[in-house]
């Protein structure tokens, strides 16, 4: 006999940036230029991305497409790459993720893809890597940890 498991995210919902603490507020900030700087020259879903380290560093991405749409790359995992090649012991504490022109006034959360790359980053540091989602006219979704966004994730055990 099956037996049904449940599963719970636990954030929280920021009513907007001005009520987080101005670090916070400026990786939105960060977040949201980074966009501006995306190559989404097909889709027009222009993302960016800004993340910092428990050292204070901190490093943007935006999304940068292709035609042949699986060579793009994500906001995220360009900001994510793009520190850990030139600081791979780096401890990731936060990554803000911002979609500018977002219909609505909810954000945006990341891709699968871009899900598995951060709990693989918790996982390499072994700590929480928390998780701002944040919609220039609306909310911000604080996740504490990547774990939160990808149950049943794929890990090196399964390569053994």
């Amino acid at each position: 006999m099956a037996r049904q498991r449940t599963y719970r995210l636990i954030y929280l919902e920021h009513a907007n940036w001005k009520s987080l603490p101005a670090s916070d507020r400026d990786l939105l900030l960060a977040a949201q230029a980074a966009a501006r700087k995306a190559y989404a020259k097909y889709s027009k879903f222009k993302v960016g991305a800004a993340l910092r380290t428990t050292d204070g560093r901190m490093t943007i991405g935006s999304n940068q497409e292709n035609a042949s749409y699986p060579a793009g790359t994500c906001a995220e995992r360009t900001a994510l790459h793009a520190c850990m090649a030139l600081s791979p012991g780096a401890y990731v504490d936060v990554i803000a993720v911002v979609v500018p022109k977002a219909k609505g006034k909810d954000p945006i959360p990341p891709c699968g893809i871009c899900r598995q790359a951060l709990v693989e980053q918790e996982r390499r540091q072994g700590g929480p890597l928390r998780i701002l989602l944040g919609a220039p006219e609306g909310e911000v979704l604080e996740i504490g940890s990547a774990e939160g966004l990808m149950p049943l994730s794929f890990d090196a055990s399964f390569l053994k």
